[in-house]
């Protein structure tokens, strides 16, 4: 998509134009402070001279064949006639043998479950098989569901970049809910588009901004992801906190949400006097899209995959779920779902590519760099939650609770405070109530291993939104979501400074699958 990404390195230049009007921050000490480009200066005079001539300057003149543009167009005009026979059916439990005979049928009929929490559960399944599900089910839920989503291709549809040519200044006045310096947001972005604004990030911010990569995917591309921070005069250990987006590749707003959160903290360094503090008082790793092969699939073939894209022993049923993979009680995922099954661990830890490049490297940047990990916040949507540990069971409670409830209350008050929304706060065992089979329950979490391998903070979120559309969040809800999460790192950053951060034993690896807590 080379013309809407021009476009896009607009919008990060003229970002950084905005971020220019910045107070000194003298009271740093000896910390290097990287200094402002000199373009700052002048935004005005080069803006509409960049927005004429990026694309020559940078890419060369953009074709409007790019096939990969063309290739997402055609993805996406075929989205209403591919799940135009599909349902996504709300059930509400009201017992535990309800929630049992859900979890029963959704195994046998191999349903796609969408969400579950105490007192509903989400399906999506074809409309002609409404009648065997509800054969399966007890006669209290006959009557016991709703229909969420009216038209799931259109809404599918919708969640792809629309087809007009990139914004004027009129039309980016009209769309309200847009921040005007932020275009990059306006819609949900591929990952190669992606990949590419990460690398303009890391040019045009030097001092504080590194392109990394935890390694290959399975199918060979690159996990890449954006370490910011300022590096201290003196060498020391420095605390980091690692925030992820896309273990599951359907989850696009999860994608857009980190890759805010990263825009955010490199254009307001020397501008917002918190950011600014977090920026020298931590590394911050992100990774918007883990599972990249998954979410190149959901681009270019289904929207609705969850999945990595490894092969598994059955040639038919590709894919591991990542968030399952991990090696800390992996086994609690048993019995194990089938190949086919959207909540697969693979056929032994660790399994997924995904999982294990980004524990190596988690290992490897605290034995070479003495990165201390402090933090691990793993975005995912949709049911507005704020989940903490343990996923594997609920007969075990952390050793610090009182620690990670006051967290986590606090991080749900930020996104109260910011936008209204509520996002409860509980376990993650206890998050799908009487459903027990639900999509971050069981064995094998990133948030039990990143917990239980002493990175003290360790939260999966819950994005936007509680049903309406559920993964298919219609784009308008980008930027409201960034920023109420840009809350949330803010107090997570500011809370984890104070110090209130538990002796650890040892770093982060993944030989030991059943670590002592």
């Amino acid at each position: 998509m080379r013309t809407s990404y021009l476009t896009l390195c607009a919008a990060v230049l003229a970002g950084m134009a905005h971020s220019a009007t910045i107070p000194d921050s003298h009271h740093h000490g000896n910390l290097n402070v990287p200094p402002v480009p000199e373009l700052f200066h002048k935004p005005g005079s080069w803006l509409s001279r960049l927005r004429n001539g990026l694309s020559e300057i940078v890419l060369g003149k953009p074709s409007k064949n790019d096939p990969e543009n063309l290739k997402h167009l055609t993805y996406s005009s075929s989205l209403v006639t591919k799940y135009a026979g599909d349902v996504v059916l709300r059930f509400n439990l009201t017992s535990s043998a309800d929630g049992q005979a859900m979890v029963d049928a959704s195994r046998a009929l191999f349903l796609d479950v969408w969400s579950a929490t105490r007192d509903h559960v989400d399906v999506r399944l074809a409309e002609d098989m409404v009648p065997s599900l509800l054969g399966l089910l007890p006669e209290s839920l006959h009557n016991a569901h709703t229909r969420l989503i009216p038209d799931l291709g259109r809404a599918a549809q919708n969640t792809f970049p629309s087809t007009h040519q990139p914004f004027t200044d009129s039309s980016r006045e009209e769309s309200a809910n847009i921040n005007k310096n932020n275009i990059f947001f306006h819609d949900y972005q591929p990952l190669s588009t992606i990949v590419d604004w990460m690398k303009l990030l890391e040019s045009l911010f030097p001092s504080y901004v590194q392109l990394i990569s935890l390694g290959q995917s399975y199918e060979g591309r690159e996990i890449q992801g954006l370490r910011i921070g300022i590096k201290p005069a003196e060498e020391h250990r420095k605390r980091s906190i690692v925030i992820t987006g896309a273990a599951h590749s359907r989850e696009w707003i999860s994608v857009s949400t980190v890759s805010y959160l990263a825009y955010s903290l490199i254009t307001g360094y020397r501008k917002d006097k918190e950011i600014t503090a977090l920026l020298h008082e931590f590394n911050w790793i992100f990774i918007p899209t883990l599972n990249v092969d998954g979410y190149a699939y959901t681009w270019e073939h289904d929207r609705l995959w969850r999945k990595n894209r490894q092969p598994t022993s059955l040639s038919f049923c590709q894919g591991i779920d990542v968030d399952r993979s991990y090696g800390v009680y992996w086994e609690a995922s048993q019995p194990q779902p089938h190949p086919c099954s959207d909540n697969f661990p693979g056929g032994e830890a660790f399994e997924a590519v995904e999982s294990r490049k980004l524990v190596d490297w988690m290992t490897k940047m605290h034995t070479e760099e003495g990165l201390d990990f402090v933090g691990f916040l793993d975005f995912h949507s949709y049911s507005q939650q704020i989940l903490y540990p343990y996923s594997y069971s609920c007969g075990t409670t952390p050793p610090d609770l009182e620690n990670l409830e006051e967290l986590g209350m606090g991080l749900a008050k930020a996104i109260r405070l910011k936008s209204g929304e509520h996002y409860e706060v509980t376990s993650a065992c206890d998050s799908s109530g009487r459903f027990s089979m639900a999509e971050s329950g069981g064995g094998g979490s990133a948030l039990d291993y990143m917990y239980t391998h002493h990175v003290p903070y360790a939260y999966q979120i819950k994005l936007r939104d509680t049903g309406s559309y559920g993964f298919l969040l219609p784009r308008e809800n980008i930027v409201p979501t960034g920023e109420e999460s840009l809350g949330v790192i803010k107090y997570f950053g500011e809370f984890l400074s104070l110090g209130r951060v538990r002796t650890k034993a040892k770093p982060v690896g993944h030989h030991n699958t059943e670590p002592e807590l």
